[in-house]
């Protein structure tokens, strides 16, 4: 979720312009809008270069650095953006500097969006890639993270992965994000909305459709955690999911995963996938270090 979610239009107005395919077109245009420039001028400072391409049919950005020789890399990051699943907002932002400070590849993943393609289909997406993923690497080589709705969606992916008897990836990214699409958090009682006047299970409504909101492969809180990989989780003090990413993280502990929280202090939702700041540098880099430290060469 971007800075254009942070411009609260109504929410019946913008449910309505999303129904739209012209005007739902047109918003997720507005919402790629302000990013543009903050990419391209993090692909220049982290000498990165970007392509797209299909993977198990799958659209995909495919980003590395470019003094590294992608097909000799063992190691894979595989990215999910933001955007509450209904525009992109940051499939480029999220995965430059990672895959700058890392140097290992990272494919950003451009599931299918709501409301035209509700839950499960970016978890199908999601699952599509990464098996193509463990067809050519190591589970131990791979790992997967997301911001806001694609922090949402590492964890549906995990308990999905789970659900199928695959292997794990390595490791997981979980950047304020949520296990639990049935409960609004209880920062959101004391933050503006992200989106109009809209909770955040509310603004996830047409993702998650006819599901059951307590169905653990759409909430994993719901369902068995256990024998997710180490995650690493971060939020913010201003941030409308730090509740929910705090109690992804407490479910994660019970479970018996490891994990590590980072909570930055006076930042806003997802702060580092649009703004650039000190703490910003400061939050890439424990993104970085983090899958440096558990993806196997």
């Amino acid at each position: 979720m971007t800075p254009l979610l942070s411009a609260k239009p109504a929410p019946e107005m913008t449910a309505s312009l999303l129904r739209n395919p012209v005007t739902r077109a047109a918003v997720r245009a507005a919402a790629s809008f302000p990013l543009r420039a903050l990419g391209k001028s993090r692909a220049k400072r982290f000498g990165v270069e970007v392509s797209r391409a299909r993977i198990a049919g799958v659209p995909v950005k495919l980003v590395r650095r470019k003094d590294i020789d992608a097909g000799a890399e063992p190691r894979l990051l595989i990215n999910f953006h933001g955007g509450g699943f209904i525009v992109d907002s940051g499939s480029l932002t999220e995965s430059i500097p990672i895959a700058g400070l890392t140097g290992i590849p990272v494919v950003s993943v451009m599931y299918r969006m709501a409301p035209e393609h509700p839950f499960p289909a970016a978890v199908d997406d999601a699952l599509a890639v990464y098996r193509d993923a463990l067809a050519h690497r190591s589970p131990t080589s791979i790992g997967v993270y997301g911001t806001s709705a694609g922090a949402i969606l590492t964890l549906q992916l995990l308990a999905r992965i789970k659900a199928e008897g695959l292997p794990m990836p390595a490791a997981a990214g979980v950047f304020s994000g949520s296990a639990d699409l049935a409960l609004a958090g209880d920062c959101e009682a004391f933050l503006p909305a992200i989106l109009g006047s809209r909770t955040a299970p509310d603004v996830v409504g047409d993702y998650s459709a006819g599901t059951e909101r307590t169905d653990p492969l759409l909430s994993p809180i719901y369902g068995d955690m256990s024998g997710f990989p180490p995650a690493l989780l971060m939020a913010s003090t201003r941030d409308q999911l730090l509740s929910q990413t705090v109690l992804a993280d407490l479910a994660l502990r019970r479970a018996g995963v490891t994990t590590d929280l980072r909570v930055y202090e006076g930042m806003l939702h997802a702060f580092w996938a649009w703004i650039d700041c000190p703490e910003t540098d400061d939050a890439l880099a424990a993104q970085a270090a983090f899958f440096a430290r558990h993806l196997c060469a």
